[in-house]
């Protein structure tokens, strides 16, 4: 066809012959022929004439006609010349700077070529050629119109004929289309459709009526007569008439709007109530089945099927239309499924029902789900549901009332359940349904249909439901109680084997379903699945394996694997959570009884010692293992749960059985090739690296809370675990179905630690994040095509490389820079290859940070961009006191800044001139300045980044050396006249006169909080000295408050001066002798003091601790930071050394000190060893653990912001309280912090955290949406925060956890579980 096509194209249509003409009639029939069905169904001709002209639009196979090949062929030999001239034209005179005025070439190609001549020659030949071809079509369609009239004329009296049947051969090309009837005609076809004319006209007229427009039909004046007429046809026993009707019927729904069709709907929904209320028509009982061979059968099911494929596509159409037409679809669909609903049950033969026959076509009853799906349609169902149509749903809990007592007493003495179908092995398609299989197929329709309805409020007010044969209601409860059940008392695998369908149809699996999708929303689960009823039915068969009960379960294994997927799912959500945890009472803190999670955690624990005997041996053991592991994981991955779950020691018994599986693994040996075991074996390694792999990532989420990051430490997994982690990291792989959110906070979390970050070192993961930094930064993407070079970044850290930012903040906490640059020195090449990629921290700092040097300079193809990335990253580091220390010493990051404005001084004859202002120098000025400067929101100002408008875009003044300018420098804050108060008189009397023990101690901190709320800004300078003095001295002569026992030290200045500071220790001097000096409170000399004030605190702690041998550098040595608790109390006491030294050794005594003053606890012999050797602080796994537990039951939003973000709340905390929220809070904020804890207990300072979090919560949620949460926490000061605004909050978060957080604190000496 297309080489003849390709031939008529080349000759001139001037020549064309009979066999061209009868070529393009047959091109032109195919093409009306494929679109027959859309020209048919439109309302007018001009509707027609719309589609034909949009078919390019509509019809995926518009370029396959032959007539659409043959004018694009025509159009190539006519036109082809032309568009190649036109097109080097404008190619020229594009490439000679000519404009055409065109906006592209495609546009002037085609004006230039509709104005040719070649064009308007073809477009009249063509006009003429189709002309001739359109006029021998129709008179071939008059020709068989005429033949038609004829053959009708031996029937009846002559009338106007229409096209054959469908099938016919005619060579007519309109045989099969449509012709428009008039009103005349149309009653003539309802007279010839009346049920007392022959059958061989009624025959006729039906087929006459398959071939009119179904849009003349249901509009005509008779189309009422005709409805009744054409119900009548369906029940005719020629089957042939009613198969005719319900094609008739099909085009109608395929091609005329809803306020047609639902006329023809309801119709043929009337005619299947009149069939089964009818008592002479076919309908089988239960015990007979169903033979879907049957001749009637068959005719019902297409009625049915008809139906239901209706139900299924008008949702999606019918809120275009009326609310009236939907609600009329939808009565008579419910009054249709209702029939004969009240006498289900009765003794008697039951015949089946309608809603049999749509669930043996729709068994997951998909029509209700789409009609569910819409509030448009759905409050219509439910509200007939409620007035008029309960008894379906009512019929629907029977039905799975009824499955369940025929389970029930299925229930043989070999604890297997037979019920309802038999397993049938052959593929072949089934041809009958037994009683048994109806029962199941119509409960499975049923359970779908329950489960919808459930999901919606308006579904569930319907319960409770009163049942035959029960004298009380069923309720909610009730049925979801009844759904647990089906899971382990009924089969697992659907007995009934319905090979005519595809997908799952055990109850246990459709159970599962419903119950997961009722947990995705809130309200729904609240009310269905969060109680004390469901959960007792959920682990009903857990406690009867744990007690040792007997049990009748069909498959125990796959059972208790469905109920560990709907525990699991209930625990990752939040109320679903708590009531595993606290039995439905929501706080943690008043918790007294055992709760689900203590059963599913001990029956778990079971499972890993494989100590049941019904399962042992099982090979579904691994994965019923894993599914009960993953239900924990729910649970020990939030600090609430971690805390329920603790006392079972769940992490020693996952590590065992890693080990034990590891071992296994070795064991197998490498198959031969060739050998007779190869399958097996590499069935069997398969098998037990799947079960590693699921037990390294179970260990893995440990990691997911500070607690827990010890706990997975002490296994001795973590490395393995983060190596894995990588893995799966670096292919993308989802986390899991339950969780989330991706590694980031487990990475937030290991960073935050010493042994967290060189396990993420030794994974390759740091490398992997700096190469891909390096990539974005320097050198672009590699499967970024070039076309034109990249636009120049406006933003100081481009877009492209923000997340590689983050991800480095995220990473570069201090216990984890000390470890990967601690005591290393920096290359400082002589030069520097371009191909040169750095791989670690080091590395970064040295190309990105200090560049001393020319050649690091020319190494990099975007100098300032890059530097000016390293600076940001710089400022953030350095926000920790202890990381800034560390850079100070060991690079000299400071003259390194210093040297480089130096150089950025405009040199003039005169000598040294302005400073060049651009994006690094701005940069370098505003770190300079933090670095350089100790103080809160209000003791010191920050150069801004960015330039004003007007004549002075930076007023701020730089400097290439120190000191710093004034401008920088708060006024130094007065000293507060403190007058004589009656309420610090009080105090203080209270401080010189102890009385009873337990009495004075409240008193005292009655009378201080009363201070702190009313007049806090009395408690400063000598009065704070002097009460804190006061308070502890007491504290540490009452045995019952001393938590730590410590011996005698007495050390003379002279022995410790023979002692040397180290470098960050000198450093941190300085900078606390010139804060106290700015704030007024040390005097000259005062460096001396403090240099022997730490020294003696070196010497006094390093008597309580112990030697370890790890690789851990913060171990290896002293403690690694600067000891800024210790600092601070220096400064309260003004700078004297002797009150100073007696107050740390009074204050080491109590618990408050291994969280107030983190030297204490460092290596210490008070901590169990394995604690010690993990090098991981109390302040984190304890204090910052419960910040975190606190902040999600507190401020929720504040907690999801975080995990958004990838960032930890502890991670931040840790710094805060490392460094006594130094640069954070003013003097005053940060004494007052001091003495509210040291007054009011440790645990005040997990309160204070929170308050802070409460003070940021806006802040906090505006800068998750501009994703530099991390980057504002670290670098912001907290402005505007006063401890005493929040101590009332702080009382009220004491009066609930405090019982808890106090017990959990003073644990810290006992050994990890």
């Amino acid at each position: 066809m297309h080489s003849y096509n390709t031939s008529i194209c080349s000759t001139q249509m001037s020549h064309f012959s009979c066999e061209d003409e009868a070529l393009l009639q047959s091109m032109l029939r195919q093409l009306l022929q494929s679109v027959k069905e859309k020209i048919t169904g439109a309302p007018s001709v001009e509707c027609a004439e719309e589609i034909l002209l949009h078919l390019e639009e509509t019809d995926e196979n518009f370029h396959n006609y032959e007539f659409v090949k043959y004018l694009r062929q025509y159009l190539c030999s006519t036109l082809g010349t032309v568009i190649e001239e036109e097109t080097e034209k404008c190619i020229s005179a594009q490439n000679q700077g000519e404009g055409s005025g065109y906006d592209t070439l495609v546009q002037h190609v085609t004006k230039k070529t509709r104005e040719s001549k070649e064009y308007r020659e073809m477009m009249y030949s063509l006009k003429n050629v189709m002309m001739v071809v359109v006029e021998s079509l129709i008179n071939k369609f008059e020709e068989d119109q005429m033949r038609n009239k004829e053959m009708h004329r031996k029937t009846k009296k002559e009338h106007n004929a229409y096209n054959t049947d469908n099938c016919s051969d005619s060579d007519s090309s309109f045989n099969q289309s449509y012709t428009f009837m008039t009103q005349e005609q149309l009653q003539l076809l309802v007279e010839r459709l009346d049920p007392a004319q022959p059958k061989e006209v009624r025959q006729e007229a039906v087929q006459t009526l398959c071939s009119a427009p179904p849009s003349d039909v249901l509009n005509c004046e008779s189309w009422p007569n005709l409805r009744k007429h054409l119900t009548v046809c369906l029940s005719d026993p020629d089957s042939m008439l009613s198969d005719k009707i319900l094609r008739f019927y099909a085009k109608t729904f395929s091609s005329s709007p809803l306020n047609m069709t639902r006329e023809v709907y309801t119709s043929l929904v009337k005619h299947l109530e009149l069939y089964f209320l009818c008592g002479e028509n076919f309908v089988p009982t239960i015990s007979d089945g169903v033979d879907i061979t049957n001749p009637e059968i068959i005719r019902l099911l297409k009625k049915v099927r008809l139906l239901n494929e209706y139900q299924r596509e008008v949702p999606s159409f019918w809120i275009r239309h009326p609310e009236k037409y939907m609600e009329e679809i939808v009565e008579t669909t419910l009054m249709l499924l209702s029939v004969n609903c009240e006498q289900r049950y009765r003794v008697s033969p039951k015949l089946l029902d309608p809603v049999y026959f749509f669930a043996l076509l729709d068994i997951k009853a998909v029509w209700f789900q789409k009609w569910m799906h819409a509030n448009y349609s759905r409050t219509v169902v439910l509200r007939l549901l409620e007035n008029k149509y309960k008894s379906l749903i009512t019929a629907s809990v029977q039905q799975c009332v009824y499955y369940f007592e025929s389970c029930e007493s299925a229930v043989g003495t070999t604890s297997r359940v037979n019920v309802l179908s038999q397993q049938y092995s052959s593929n072949k398609q089934k041809t009958f349904y037994t009683g048994q299989e109806l029962e199941y197929i119509y409960f499975v329709h049923s359970l779908c249909l329950l489960g919808r309805l459930l999901i919606y409020k308006q579904g569930r007010n319907l319960f409770p439901v009163q049942l035959e044969h029960r004298k009380d209601f069923m309720s909610l409860t009730e049925l979801l109680v009844l759904f647990v059940q089906f899971i382990y008392c009924s089969p697992t695998c659907p007995k009934t084997t319905l090979t005519v369908h595809t997908g799952n149809y055990s109850p246990a699996v459709l159970v599962t379903e419903v119950l997961q999708i009722l947990c995705d929303r809130t309200e729904c689960a609240t009310e269905c699945l969060y109680s004390n009823t469901v959960i007792d039915a959920l682990l009903q068969p857990i406690h009867n394996l744990l007690n040792g009960t007997e049990m009748y379960i069909n498959c125990p294994e796959a059972s208790l694997i469905h109920i560990a997927d709907i525990l699991a799912k209930i625990a990752s959500m939040e109320d679903g959570l708590s009531l595993l945890l606290y039995g439905g009472h929501m706080n943690s803190a008043k918790k007294d009884s055992l709760t689900a999670a203590h059963t599913i955690v001990q029956f778990t624990k079971k499972l890993l010692d494989e100590s049941i005997c019904v399962l042992s041996g099982s090979e579904m053991l691994p994965a019923l293992k894993g599914a009960f592991i993953f239900v924990c994981r729910q649970m020990y991955g939030t600090c609430e749960g971690l805390q329920v779950l603790i006392p079972y020691g769940l992490h020693q018994s996952i590590a065992e059985a890693l080990k034990t599986a590891s071992l296994l693994s070795e064991r197998i040996p490498t198959p031969v090739p060739g050998g007779d075991a190869i399958s097996s074996g590499n069935q069997e390694s398969q098998n037990i690296m799947i079960w590693e792999e699921t037990l390294l990532d179970d260990l893995l989420h440990f990691a997911a809370t500070p607690k827990g990051l010890l706990l997975l430490q002490n296994t001795g997994a973590l490395n393995e675990c983060v190596n894995f982690m990588f893995s799966r990291f670096s292919k993308k792989i989802q986390v899991s179905g339950c969780e989330r959110f991706d590694y980031g906070v487990m990475i937030t979390q290991m960073a935050a630690t010493s042994p967290g970050a060189v396990a993420l070192q030794h994974s390759g993961f740091i490398k992997a994040i700096i190469t891909e930094l390096w990539a974005v930064l320097e050198c672009g993407r590699d499967d970024l095509r070039v076309n034109h070079p990249s636009s120049t970044p406006v933003d100081p850290i481009d877009r492209s490389c923000q997340k590689s930012f983050l991800v480095l903040v995220n990473l570069l906490s201090y216990p984890a820079i000390y470890e990967l640059i601690g005591n290393q020195e920096l290359p400082n090449k002589p030069e520097y290859s371009l191909r040169e990629v750095p791989t670690n921290v080091i590395d970064v700092i040295d190309r990105l940070i200090i560049l001393n040097s020319e050649a690091k300079i020319h190494s990099l193809f975007s100098y300032e961009q890059s530097h000016i990335f390293g600076l940001r990253l710089l400022s953030v580091l350095c926000c920790d006191l202890g990381t800034l220390i560390l850079l100070e010493s060991q690079y000299k990051v400071s003259q390194v800044l210093l040297n480089a404005q130096k150089g950025n001084v405009i040199e003039t004859s005169e000598g040294p001139g302005n400073f060049i202002i651009d994006g690094l120098s701005i940069e370098r000025n505003h770190v300079l300045v933090r670095i350089n400067l100790m103080g809160g929101p209000t003791e010191r100002i920050l150069p801004q980044r960015v330039l004003n408008q007007g004549t002075d875009p930076y007023p701020w003044p730089m400097f290439s050396s120190y000191p710093l300018p004034q401008c920088y420098l708060s006024d130094a804050p007065r000293k507060a006249d403190v007058r004589q108060d009656n309420d610090l008189s009080k105090l203080l009397a209270s401080l010189k006169n102890p009385d009873k023990q337990l009495a004075w101690i409240e008193n005292c901190r009655r009378q201080f909080c009363k201070i702190m709320k009313t007049k806090p800004d009395v408690i400063n300078g000598t009065i704070l000295a002097e009460i804190i003095e006061k308070f502890v001295l007491h504290l540490s002569e009452n045995p019952s408050e001393c938590y730590f026992s410590i011996g005698e030290y007495e050390a003379a200045d002279v022995s410790v001066k023979k002692e040397s500071l180290s470098s960050v220790q000198q450093l941190g001097i300085e900078m606390t002798v010139r804060y106290g000096k700015y704030l007024n409170l040390l005097k000259d000399g005062a460096e001396n003091d403090l240099c022997l004030v730490l020294m003696h605190c070196d010497k006094f702690l390093k008597q309580q601790q112990t030697s370890v041998k790890s690789s851990l550098r913060c171990l290896q040595e002293g403690y690694i930071g600067y000891d800024w608790f210790a600092s601070s109390v220096f400064l309260i006491m003004s700078g004297d050394r002797e009150r100073t030294l007696t107050f740390l050794q009074q204050f080491s005594n109590l618990l408050i000190s291994a969280f107030l003053w983190l030297p204490r606890l460092h290596v210490s012999l008070h901590l169990p060893i394995e604690t010690v050797e993990s090098g991981i602080h109390p302040v984190y796994f304890c204090s910052a653990h419960y910040i975190e537990m606190l902040l999600k039951a507190e401020l929720p939003l504040v907690f999801s912001a975080f995990h958004m973000s990838g960032f930890t709340p502890s991670q931040i905390c840790q710094q805060w309280l490392s460094q006594c929220f130094w640069n954070y809070l003013d003097w005053s904020e940060i004494c007052h912090y001091i003495v509210t804890c040291i007054f009011l207990g440790p645990d005040y300072q997990i309160y204070m955290c929170i308050s802070v979090f409460k003070h940021l919560q806006q802040n906090i949620l505006q800068h998750t949406q501009t994703e530099d949460l991390q980057v504002f926490l670290k670098e912001e000061a907290l402005h505007r925060f006063r401890v005493s605004d929040y101590l009332e909050y702080m009382e009220s978060l004491e009066s609930t956890y405090r019982p808890v957080l106090l017990r959990e604190m003073r644990n810290i000496r006992m050994q990890s579980t």
